[in-house]
């Protein structure tokens, strides 16, 4: 059955746009304006009323099953002292009396008024020392346990850490911080176990979630492959896939090490029977952690801490090898790059497989967030694109500064240089590290603000991004960063009928007021997946 759309502001490509659309077994076939629609055949109308449509939303990384986790945790964000997060975790063990295990996220000790430090394992002793209490930081790169964990899991100087992890010591005594890989070793230690129908029940409500935001289509890293629970979450997907999803799903998988991934190249890289809804895209690798807890690998000392530069979670001929391999056997690399040191590495690694070509393989940078102007020529150079978050300007501005100082700040988050460079960039959320809603990250590329408006002139004004660009990085570039972008991120005939109708015409709208729109409809294949009436 047609379905055609009319009376809209349908945006095709940059100042282009037209009034009607047609749609037929999940395809659009035709564009064009309301005179033309007698000539399209006999069909379903919707009237637009004069609504502005894009393209679905395609976040080129997050962690989406991982989001409806979040929702099922301690929620710390927004936590503004030490004592609170102590206060919320004990509510929550209150109104969840049959935890086995408290679980929680989303603290910044760049928040807390009493104490500007880590949690560690004595203040979580204070929430309980009868069950494993593991809260992790916003960025998910540290966490605190308490005591219980480090008795259950003999946590000293002698206990066997992953690659890339790191415990943290008072003297001898572990003090009960984890740092990088040892935070997932240690829940993974004490978690229950997962199931594959716990898996598609989670994904089924959150990719509802993210269908109100007007998302149709997303990058996703929760596939770790070596790690307990990895197999059950390929195989939820794989129930997903088959369920009229409402998501697009393009996976970044991570390994466990290198052996761990050249034994599954060996088995067969992809499972899934229909890429169209459960694509196996590039494996994701991790070369430094964050700013916050200062494991973002720098090439100078931290500028609020002249004692250390920072982590690298891979050394150089680690993620040599693994980008080697990749390589040789077609397989797209995604890197967690945000230290201008661990962006080095990401480069060097790159440049050693690509060789002048224009990297047919795109293998990009995830964050890349603190770079020099000699490594945005890099990127240029070799066609490398990158994924960029927005949303982190809400709560790094003052990160940026404080950690690296004025001159690598200024540089930093360079949305707009990249373009004009070149420089593919796609946006994403990298949710629930920050919030997966679309509009809001919109307007920090836009106004380089936080949701308060703040700076006023925004954060290295010149770096700001048309509306227009904004909206293609979000759509046609996160569909080009998983070679789909001849069929989904644009409203084009040919094309997936992916797409969303939103309350303002944010093309004109005051950018002052973006944050004020709402996603009216989002259709998916074709067919309306939410509503917000």
């Amino acid at each position: 059955m047609k379905t055609i759309l009319k009376n809209g502001k349908i945006y095709v490509e940059r100042d282009y746009f037209v009034s009607a659309l047609c749609i037929e077994n999940g395809i659009i076939t035709n564009i064009g304006g309301n005179e033309d629609i007698s000539r399209w055949g006999n069909g379903k109308l919707i009237d637009l009323k004069g609504k502005t449509i894009v393209p679905g939303f395609n976040d080129s990384h997050m962690h989406l099953l991982h989001c409806y986790y979040f929702l099922q945790r301690a929620n710390l964000l927004g936590s503004t002292s030490i004592s609170s997060v102590i206060d919320t975790c004990k509510e929550f063990l209150a109104t969840h009396p049959d935890k086995k295990i408290l679980l929680g996220r989303g603290w910044n000790q760049g928040y807390f008024t009493d104490e500007k430090r880590l949690l560690n394992r004595w203040d979580l002793d204070k929430i309980s020392t009868d069950i494993p209490v593991l809260l992790t930081r916003v960025c998910g790169h540290a966490a605190a346990v308490n005591s219980k964990v480090i008795e259950l899991l003999k946590l000293d100087k002698n206990f066997s850490l992953d690659a890339g992890g790191r415990l943290g010591f008072d003297g001898e005594v572990c003090n009960g911080i984890l740092y990088e890989s040892a935070v997932n070793q240690i829940k993974y230690l004490i978690n229950e176990p997962t199931k594959k129908t716990d898996v598609f029940d989670s994904l089924k409500k959150i990719t509802y979630l993210v269908n109100t935001q007007g998302i149709t289509s997303v990058s996703t890293n929760d596939i770790y492959i070596g790690y307990p629970d990895g197999k059950p979450v390929e195989d939820g997907y794989r129930l997903y896939e088959k369920d009229n999803p409402t998501v697009r799903i393009n996976h970044q998988i991570s390994f466990y090490n290198l052996e761990t991934f050249k034994k599954r190249i060996e088995k067969g890289y992809n499972k899934t029977d229909n890429p169209q809804y459960n694509r196996y895209g590039p494996i994701k690798l991790f070369i430094d952690g964050s700013l916050g807890p200062r494991t973002a690998l720098l090439t100078h000392p931290y500028a609020d801490d002249s004692g250390t530069m920072g982590m690298g979670v891979l050394t150089q001929e680690e993620i040599d090898a693994f980008v080697q391999i990749a390589t040789e056997h077609g397989i797209q690399c995604v890197t967690h790059g945000i230290g201008d040191g661990g962006i080095d590495r990401v480069l060097n690694a790159y440049e050693s497989v690509i060789r002048g070509t224009d990297n047919p393989l795109r293998h990009g940078i995830i964050h890349a967030q603190v770079t020099r102007p000699d490594q945005l020529q890099r990127m240029a150079a070799n066609h490398v694109p990158t994924l960029m978050q927005p949303i982190y300007l809400n709560n790094g501005i003052s990160d940026l500064r404080l950690k690296v100082g004025e001159e690598l700040a200024s540089t930093s988050a360079a949305y707009k240089s990249m373009i004009n460079m070149g420089i593919p960039v796609s946006y994403g959320t990298d949710s629930p590290i920050a919030s997966y809603a679309v509009i809001p990250t919109i307007h920090c590329a836009v106004n380089r603000q936080n949701f308060q408006h703040y700076p006023k002139e925004g954060f290295y004004p010149s770096e700001r991004v048309s509306v227009q660009e904004a909206i293609d990085a979000y759509t046609i570039e996160g569909a080009r960063i998983s070679f789909e972008e001849n069929i989904k991120g644009r409203l084009l005939p040919g094309y997936y009928a992916d797409m969303v109708v939103l309350s303002d015409d944010i093309f004109i709208i005051d950018k002052n007021h973006i944050l004020d729109i709402q996603v009216e409809m989002t259709i998916m294949d074709g067919k309306i997946v939410y509503t917000r009436s």
